[in-house]
C-alpha cells in the first residue's frame, strides 16, 4: 500500500534535487480537493539556481517529487 503524503507534513522542508542542488523551501502546496492528491509545491526562499531553471514559475509539480524525508527530493529531468 502506498503511503499518502500530507501537505502539512512537507511544509517548510528544504527542496533539493537528486543531484544535490538546493531549490528552496516548501512555501505552500496545491491539491485536488476532491481526491486530496498533491499537485504542486510552491517554493519559498528560492535559490538563484531554482529561479534560473524554473523562471518565474516557482512551482514544482508533485510528479517530480522522488522522495520525502528530512528533505523533499525532486528529479530535475521532470522539471524541464
Amino acid at each position: 500500500m502506498e503511503e499518502r503524503i500530507r501537505g502539512k507534513d512537507i511544509m517548510g522542508k528544504t527542496v533539493v534535487s537528486k543531484e544535490g542542488r538546493k531549490f528552496g523551501m516548501v512555501g505552500d502546496v496545491t491539491f485536488d480537493p476532491g481526491t486530496g492528491e498533491l499537485l504542486r509545491i510552491m517554493l519559498a526562499n528560492t535559490t538563484q539556481y531554482a529561479k534560473n531553471l524554473l523562471g518565474t514559475e516557482l512551482k514544482v509539480p508533485f510528479s517530480a517529487v522522488v522522495s520525502v524525508g528530512d528533505f523533499v527530493i525532486v528529479s530535475e529531468e521532470d522539471l524541464v
